[in-house]
């Protein structure tokens, strides 16, 4: 009995998304969310990137980049002093993130119904 022939749940698609510019940059996708996750949870950028075990100059350069590319700031920042520096998500960076996992979740449920109609039925029926 082949993989297919032993019931659903033996197979499943995985994909990946992220968007580029015209010119192929990235601008956003998994790993820019995960940065931003982490500038959020730790309030700055400097454990974000340790905690994501990045240099802080990777992590300023992805953001900077995307910032550039969109045209809109996605963390405002607090320079140091006694209390210390962070950063924040700006609303629009919060907004990019909500609508990056929307679009997450949509593309990842037609890519589900994709694969059982055309993929596992579709080769069943074979």
């Amino acid at each position: 009995m082949s993989a297919m022939e032993s019931g659903p749940g033996e197979l499943c698609i995985k994909s990946k998304i992220w968007i580029e510019d015209s010119d192929g940059q990235v601008v956003f996708g998994a790993g820019r969310l995960y940065i931003l996750d982490a500038v959020s949870r730790r309030g700055s950028i400097h454990a974000a990137a340790q905690e994501l075990r990045m240099s802080y100059r990777a992590v300023w350069g992805k953001l900077r980049a995307t910032e550039k590319i969109l045209g809109q700031p996605l963390l405002t920042r607090k320079t140091g002093g006694i209390q210390g520096g962070g950063s924040e998500l700006t609303p629009f960076a919060r907004e990019l993130i909500e609508r990056f996992e929307r679009l997450q979740s949509v593309i990842n449920g037609s890519a589900d119904e994709l694969f059982r109609d055309l993929f596992i039925t579709g080769l069943r029926q074979k």
